[in-house]
Parts: C-alpha cells; structure tokens; sequence
C-alpha cells in the first residue's frame, strides 16, 4: 500500500483500537483521571458516554492496562446478555470454576463468595462494560443487584459502564431511577477541536514512523475537523484514503482537493452533512415563518 512510499512502519490510522497510538488530548485524559478517581472512592456506579467514534473502546482498553495492581478486572466487551448470561460472563471473568453449570442461586452465592475472597485478599473488583447501551431492562437491574454486595465498610464490586448516548436516554426513564442513584461518577467524552484533530494527526504518523516534512499542513486539518466534526474515528477513515490517494498520484503533501474526493467516498461524513443541511434549512424556514408572521401582525 502506501507504507513505502511515506516511510512508514506501520499504518497510522486503522480503525482497531491500539492503545499504543493512544494521545493524551485533554477529553482522554479527563475521562481517565474520572475513571481513576472514581474506582479509588470504591462505591457505585461510574458512567462514561461519548458518541459513536469519540474512542471510549480505547480509552477502556487504557484502562485496563493501567488500573492500578490491586484492581482485579471483568472485562464484558458485548454485554447484549440476559441475566443469567451476565452472571455467567461475570463469573468466568472472575475465576468461578464450572460457572456454565450451575444453578443461578448457587452461581450467585458462588460469585459472591469470590467476591469476599478477593477483598479478604486485598483486591478490589470492577467490572467494566463497554457499549453498555446494548444492556438488556431485566440485565441493567442485574447489574443494580450486584453493587448490593457489600461489607461494612466498602462494595464488593463496582461497576464501569462506557455506553453511547442511548444509555442516558433509557437511565431517564422512571423504572431505572434506582440505578441512576447508583452512579456516583459520570463524564462525557467530546470530540476533538480543530487544534487537537492536527495534533491526533501528526502523533498517529509519528507513531507509525513517520519522519518527513509535515504530510497534512493547517489548513487541511482544519478541514478534516470540520467534516469528521472532530470524532477521532471518522479522522482515521478519512486519513487512510487520503493517504490513498496521495500514493495513487505519486505525491507526498496532502491536499485540500485530497481531502475533498475521499470525503465524498465516505457515507458517515456524507450523511452528516445531509443533516447539517437539512438542518440549517429548517432554521432558515422557522426565521422566515416568524418574518411573515411578524411582517403580517404590523401591517394588520
């Protein structure tokens, strides 16, 4: 493909969430030092939502490799389950042996026992979620269930959800308003400004190998941002074929014209920008409704 020709090792902008191509921008790193503070109080529910793209899988992923040695993690990556499939999931995850054959009051004893036995060992246990807007009613409620396992003095399991916008949606409705009392720690992850998405860009190909004269200047950074609207997913998708397209054409700068054929290529930003349009006419038509009503009402 195109690694040659850029000198690069590895490609910068796949869609995996690599954690070593992680960027310390400031909405990942609040999210992260919520997430870290939070697990340090021990109680309840933390929730981080972010639209489609924004990097909550990373951000778990970072997480997990750096929550502190005495956090014993169950890591759920597709929690479309029932009840009894949770307790199971949650069971394997933490080490409860024959957990697919027993009976659901003896799996819940069981994972409670090794709860105790983790605390008694001085372990603290988080089981995080990631797209927990998948999350079944009956399997949310579950969830409520387990964060009443307790000592005296502390939880015996918190929860982590990282969840789209929907979840906050569904937690508004009357029948979860036990669980929306649970969560003690909530932050929502934001898409990255014009200035951030030029830094993203420039770490990602450094990371990869790049060693060149800057591939993407200012300007064309700047209009990445506004078509991608700063979501970090929609930027890869957008990189990688410019950079396609660069390497058809022989060339080693990126263009605005670059930027411009790809992200005609590419549904999600099309789509977007349909309902940009869409809404900035419906704005145009309530102002010229109230003009006439107003011109109307004077001249009545």
């Amino acid at each position: 493909m195109y690694l040659y020709h850029f000198g690069l090792k590895e490609l910068p902008f796949t869609l995996t969430p690599n954690t070593s191509f992680y960027l310390g921008l400031a909405p990942h790193n609040e999210a992260l030092e919520v997430l870290v503070t939070a697990l340090q109080t021990g109680e309840g529910f933390i929730k981080v939502v972010g639209e489609v793209g924004t990097g909550k899988t990373l951000l778990c992923r970072k997480l997990l490799n750096e929550i502190p040695e005495h956090f014993v993690t169950a890591y759920i990556p597709n929690p479309y389950l029932k009840p009894d499939e949770l307790r199971r999931a949650v069971a394997v995850e933490l080490g409860v042996k024959q957990a697919q054959r027993m009976s659901v009051q003896l799996l819940t004893q069981r994972i409670q026992q090794r709860l105790l036995e983790l605390h008694n060992q001085g372990h603290s246990v988080v089981l995080i979620l990631d797209e927990a807007q998948a999350l079944p009613a009956e399997s949310l409620e579950a969830l409520r269930l387990f964060t009443n396992l307790e000592t005296e003095t502390r939880k015996l399991l918190q929860v982590v959800l990282f969840a789209q916008p929907e979840l906050d949606q569904r937690l508004g409705e009357a029948s979860f308003r036990q669980l929306i009392q649970r969560i003690t720690f909530s932050y929502r992850l934001r898409a990255m400004t014009a200035a951030e998405v030029e830094q993203y860009i420039q770490h990602r190909l450094q990371v990869a190998g790049y060693k060149g004269a800057a591939l993407f200047n200012t300007q064309v950074c700047k209009k990445i941002a506004r078509l991608t609207r700063g979501i970090p997913r929609l930027v890869n998708i957008l990189c990688h074929k410019v950079l396609m397209l660069s390497y058809g054409q022989g060339n080693y700068q990126i263009t605005d014209q670059h930027v411009k054929i790809a992200a005609q290529d590419t549904e999600a930003i099309n789509q977007s920008l349909m309902d940009q349009a869409r809404y900035w006419l419906a704005v145009a038509a309530s102002i010229g409704t109230l003009v006439a009503i107003w011109y109307v009402g004077i001249h009545a």
